[in-house]
């Protein structure tokens, strides 16, 4: 039973003193539940919940006829989860309407222009975007002179695929402000393009930063 467990371990005290994101599913759906039956403790409870819906996947589609099938899950409780499912989604939506939207490199080279244009040092960005171009996540790759053999593909993929992105598009910037680019900068474009058509995720675009100007490797016929 929760009660036996020593008190800084139960979920209500671990998410106040660690923060949510420390939880398991398990840990936040007891929290919903708040009591577990008789002979079964809120925590064994919440896993059989999720062990009947495969999963919080699972468990985002359910009615709440399903749920109440489910023993130790009355109407209240039922009710308790799908509104805390519903809150999640609502904030999901309202994330992705927040999204910036790319649809040109001009859109690109606004949205990382004013913070890589005074770099004194050349730095590889990349920004994963979803199935509607929405920008999903930004992390800098590389810090140093281009180079094919520096800025590894495995590097760019690897957070593409954690992110589930559906494209890419790469920046570097170039600190004397010019952004013509370099032999080296159309040769890892290129590498880049090529893996993310094995990977199936898009490189759209490699745009290289100056002053206050860009250059699109897109608009140049590179990618």
């Amino acid at each position: 039973m929760v009660r036996d467990v020593p008190k800084e371990e139960r979920p209500r005290e671990r998410l106040i003193k660690e923060g949510a994101g420390r939880l398991t599913n398990q840990e936040l759906l007891s929290i919903v539940l708040r009591t577990g039956l008789r002979n079964e403790s809120v925590m064994q409870l919440a896993q059989r919940v999720l062990t009947q819906f495969a999963g919080m996947r699972g468990l985002r589609t359910a009615t709440i006829e399903e749920l109440m099938a489910i023993k130790g899950i009355g109407k209240t409780k039922a009710v308790e989860i799908l509104a805390a499912i519903e809150v999640g989604k609502r904030l999901i939506k309202e994330a992705d309407e927040e999204r910036y939207v790319i649809r040109s490199p001009q859109d690109g080279a606004n949205y990382v222009m004013d913070d890589m244009r005074f770099l004194s040092q050349e730095h590889f960005v990349a920004l994963f975007l979803n199935t509607k171009n929405q920008v999903i996540h930004r992390q800098t790759i590389f810090i140093g002179s281009l180079n094919a053999s520096i800025v590894h593909p495995r590097e760019v993929f690897k957070e593409a695929i954690k992110r589930s992105a559906a494209s890419i598009i790469c920046f570097h910037n170039h600190p004397s402000g010019d952004p013509t680019p370099s032999r080296e900068d159309i040769d890892v474009t290129k590498r880049l393009v090529e893996c993310g058509l094995l990977l199936g995720i898009d490189v759209l675009d490699h745009i290289v930063i100056g002053d206050r100007k860009f250059i699109s490797l897109k608009e140049k016929g590179v990618v």
